[in-house]
């Protein structure tokens, strides 16, 4: 018997209450039967593995390790990972029917590619739609650059060629929980060429131990790994002339993430962050993050309050400090 066209990895970590429903996602995909289940449980404590023990079967792996982060789960999953393509599935997340249809049937049409992306849907802790994701609107392809600036990713709507993942050593330890966007970046950085699936092929569950709640370490980790990013040596001319725009726009992204989740004085140092790589004038510069702001509530189907925002502290005392900076920088001109 030959090895399954697709692994599926499945990281968990005291997930019980949501990993049946992404173990049935896989098993009730369409017109696809050539795969295998391979689960990592990060050392959970709760019953996933009595949850899972009924799945046990040819195509179905569970294996408990000691808690190490999923960044190692996922790497332990490459490990195991008998198929040509890869397919990971966060745990609190579950496929659409034809997902691993869809994609294979990209690869196959473009064999020179190394990842397949796709889009998503948001649902809350119960499955409700929230907003379905269509990235390809605003980055229709799929490049170094693209991935830098705007970052469209997503294991869970991804499926990666596993020659690739080993070549560049998997996910990163060090960037949790940005470490996804890590390893793309290196992805990209040593060519593998990606390309979109048009078409929605996962729920992406939100809640309160989901990745986008998880504020300050998402911050920090995005942070450190754009900065390991173009700290390398013999980039790319075309990335170097792009760094500051990039690290602008990634610094103004984290001071809005960080307002969302209610951490004020950190979207403050975030933002005095970016000036280093903005140039323009202190009041330009605070419209821009305005509209940034709303633009990225804008992503996920929200209104910025910018009413909120206008009268928050914080913001009042960051604009204050700035507009006063460009009054004495033009007094100092004039005399």
């Amino acid at each position: 018997m030959g090895f399954p066209r697709v692994s599926v990895v499945i990281p968990t970590y005291n997930c019980d209450r949501y990993i049946a429903q992404a173990v049935e996602s896989v098993l009730n995909q369409k017109n696809f039967d050539d795969y295998e289940i391979i689960v990592i449980d990060d050392g959970s404590q709760d019953n996933t593995e009595a949850v899972l023990k009924p799945y046990e079967g040819k195509n179905f792996r569970y294996v408990l390790q000691n808690n190490q982060g999923v960044a190692l789960a996922r790497n332990h999953g490459i490990e195991l990972a008998e198929g040509e393509l890869i397919a990971f599935l966060d745990a609190d997340d579950y496929f659409l029917r034809a997902k691993l249809a869809a994609q294979v049937a990209i690869f196959e049409e473009q064999p020179n590619l190394g990842i397949v992306h796709s889009g998503w849907r948001r649902v809350d802790p119960d499955g409700k739609l929230l907003m379905n994701v269509r990235p390809w609107k605003n980055v229709p392809e799929l490049t170094l650059e693209s991935w830098l600036r705007w970052k469209p990713i997503l294991p869970s709507a991804m499926m990666f060629r596993r020659h690739w993942l080993k070549l560049v050593g998997g996910f990163d330890p060090r960037y949790p929980p940005a470490e996804d966007t890590e390893l793309v970046l290196r992805l990209a950085l040593a060519g593998c060429e990606a390309a979109w699936l048009q078409r929605v092929t996962v729920c992406y569950r939100q809640h309160g131990q989901s990745a986008m709640s998880k504020g300050l370490p998402q911050a920090r980790s995005l942070a450190a790994a754009m900065r390991n990013f173009f700290a390398q040596p013999n980039l790319p001319e075309g990335v170097q002339l792009i760094e500051r725009q990039v690290l602008y726009g990634t610094f103004v992204w984290i001071a809005w993430y960080l307002y969302s989740t209610g951490h004020p004085t950190e979207m403050v140092k975030y933002l005095r962050e970016s000036l280093s790589y903005r140039s323009a004038s202190p009041l330009e510069t605070i419209i821009n993050w305005g509209d940034s702001f709303a633009e990225y509530c804008t992503s996920l189907g929200e209104e910025l309050d910018a009413d909120a925002l206008g009268k928050l502290p914080e913001w009042q005392d960051l604009v204050k400090s700035l507009l006063w900076e460009q009054e004495v920088s033009a007094v100092k001109l004039i005399r």
